[in-house]
């Protein structure tokens, strides 16, 4: 794997840089969001995004196009983290293939920007959410927060791709119950739709109830009552939610 090592000037707001790694032998763009100078005093926090379906491909810059992105642009002199855009390329699931690679941006741009370790937070929304979960029980000792958004973790529904379920509790009697287990110690604001006809928002409240059950360390579920699948705009522009977010650490 090889990563682009150029730095970011030392400018007075936040930017996004475009990077690209080798994985494998194939290349893959992403994008890095570097806050301004005054938040990269030391090691700065940093967030990995995960993309929805409509933001799969390969020109590296859509995924920055709808969720997090557009809420960065807006607040780009004042978000104090790094934030990683891989892209799941076409015709793939974060919960499949498409994962080892957002992974392999994670490392790169932590290496590249010097981000804190301990302070590792993993979002996504729709097919991102449901990424949120199964790279979050792949790694369930790296992150310091999860906020998955619109995801969920089985499918339910007919019309829905069988691909994206979370696999690493695929075969499990309850998957919920599995997952909620695995991931019971890592700090979760679940976040979703009610009128969400796309995702039905009865995958987060199952989740929400399983790591309850489960006896969950910080379980926190919000759900927008007159949302449909957009919940992300929503979800990215509460503030409490980043206070939260930002107040985690690995292990605390």
């Amino acid at each position: 794997m090889t990563a682009c090592t150029t730095t970011s000037p030392m400018n007075p707001t936040g930017e996004f840089v475009s990077r690209e790694i080798t994985l494998e032998g194939k290349a893959y763009r992403y994008q890095v969001f570097v806050p301004a100078a005054r938040f990269r005093n030391g090691k700065p926090p940093v967030v990995l995004f995960l993309n929805g379906s409509g933001e799969r491909g390969s020109d590296g810059v859509k995924q920055t196009m709808a969720g997090l992105g557009p809420y960065l642009r807006q607040h780009a002199d004042t978000f104090p983290a790094v934030v990683v855009f891989p892209q799941a390329p076409d015709d793939t699931e974060w919960t499949e293939s498409a994962g080892p690679i957002a992974f392999a941006t994670l490392d790169a741009a932590m290496k590249e920007f010097n981000g804190d370790a301990d302070r590792v937070s993993l979002t996504g929304m729709s097919m991102g959410g449901y990424g949120t979960w199964e790279l979050a029980m792949q790694q369930p000792t790296r992150f310091a927060a999860l906020v998955p958004v619109c995801g969920g973790i089985t499918v339910d529904w007919t019309d829905a791709r069988p691909g994206l379920r979370v696999h690493s509790v695929g075969d499990a009697a309850d998957p919920f119950a599995a997952a909620a287990q695995r991931l019971k110690d890592v700090p979760v604001w679940i976040f979703h739709g009610g009128q969400d006809n796309v995702v039905p928002p009865s995958q987060s409240r199952r989740m929400e109830a399983a790591l309850k059950a489960a006896g969950a360390r910080d379980a926190r579920y919000t759900e927008f009552p007159d949302a449909n699948h957009n919940s992300w705009d929503a979800t990215y522009a509460y503030a409490p939610m980043w206070d939260w977010l930002f107040a985690q650490r690995r292990g605390h």
